[in-house]
C-alpha cells in the first residue's frame, strides 16, 4: 500500500495561512525572510528530517513543495539535506490556491488511483515518531473491515509533545491533542479522490470515520517564532527543560539529538 507524506517547505500558496498579507509578493518577502528561513532550515534538520530518515518502515514517499521563486542558494540547501533521504523529492509550484494545489500534487502522485492509499501532511519544524510509518500499516491492516466501506477514514495518534528548541536545548511539555496536523493520516478508498488536505486537520471527523489511537509519544509539535497558527492570541504552552530521561525519549522516538539541536542552532 502506498503511503504518501506532504511537507509545505516555505511554500506561499494563495490561502492556506492564518497571517494575512496583502499581496503574493508580501508573503513571499514574509516567507522567504533570511532570519525565518535560518530559522526552518535549522529545524527541518534537526527536528523533522531526522525522524523521516529513522523511519522502521521505510517504505513511504515524501513530497516537499517549494514556490517557483525560492531563493536558488536555499533550494541547493535544501536539495543537499533531503539527499540521503531517497523517499523524498522537490516539487516546484508558482503561487496557487492552497488546497487546490496540494489536493492536485497528492493524486498525480498517487501510483494508480484504482488502489487505496494512506496519506500524512507533515510540517517542516515537527516530528513523527520513528514507527510512525509501520503504525499507519498496522492500522490499515486491523481496520480493514471498516475501511473497505468507506471513501476515507482519518487515523489519529493523539499523544505526544510540544517543543521548542535552541542554542540552550530543547524545552517540552507533554501534549494530548486529538487530530493534530502531526501523526495524522487518512486512509484514501480505491477510486476516491479525496486527499488529506481536502479538510482542515481538525474537522476531519465531521466528514469521515476517524481512528484515534492513544499510543503515547507519537509526535513532537514544534513551537518557534514563526508558527502561522501562533500568530494569532495563540495560548501560551509552559515547556520545562528536557530531563534525562525525556532526552533518551527523543533520541529513541523521533531522532531528535539534544547536542545536534544544540550545535545547530548554536550556529552565527
Amino acid at each position: 500500500m502506498q503511503v504518501l507524506g506532504l511537507c509545505r517547505f516555505s511554500y506561499p500558496a494563495l490561502g492556506g495561512f492564518q497571517v494575512g498579507h496583502d499581496t503574493t509578493a508580501d508573503r513571499i518577502a514574509y516567507l522567504y525572510d533570511p532570519a525565518r528561513l535560518e530559522e526552518r532550515f535549522r529545524l527541518f534538520e534537526t527536528v523533522a528530517l531526522p525522524c523521516l530518515m529513522a523511519q522502521t518502515d521505510p517504505d513511504f514517499e515524501m513530497i516537499v513543495l517549494v514556490g517557483d521563486r525560492f531563493p536558488p542558494v536555499h533550494l541547493e540547501r535544501l536539495k543537499a539535506l533531503l539527499a540521503p533521504l531517497p523517499q523524498a523529492r522537490i516539487v516546484v509550484e508558482p503561487p496557487r490556491p492552497h488546497r487546490e494545489v496540494m489536493k492536485e500534487i497528492l493524486n498525480k502522485a498517487r501510483h494508480a488511483r484504482s488502489d487505496p492509499c494512506v496519506q500524512f501532511r507533515f510540517d517542516d519544524d515537527d516530528a513523527i515518531a520513528v514507527d510512525f510509518v509501520a503504525k499507519l500499516r498496522k492500522a490499515v491492516d486491523d481496520a480493514a473491515p471498516l475501511l473497505v466501506q468507506h471513501k476515507s477514514v482519518a487515523l489519529d495518534w493523539n499523544k505526544g509533545y510540544v517543543a521548542e528548541f535552541g542554542a540552550d536545548g530543547i524545552t517540552a511539555t507533554p501534549s494530548f491533542r486529538p487530530f493534530y496536523t502531526a501523526a495524522l493520516a487518512i486512509f484514501v478508498n480505491a477510486g476516491c479522490p479525496l486527499t488529506i488536505m481536502n479538510f482542515a486537520h481538525d474537522k476531519l471527523p465531521r466528514f469521515m470515520p476517524a481512528l484515534s489511537f492513544p499510543d503515547p509519544a507519537m509526535y513532537v509539535r514544534g513551537h518557534n517564532g514563526f508558527n502561522d497558527s501562533r500568530q494569532k492570541n495563540a495560548r501560551a504552552v509552559d515547556l520545562s527543560p528536557l530531563r534525562t530521561e525525556e532526552e533518551i525519549l527523543f533520541k529513541d522516538r523521533f531522532a531528535i539529538d539534544i547536542d545536534t539541536v544544540r550545535r545547530v542552532f548554536a550556529k552565527g
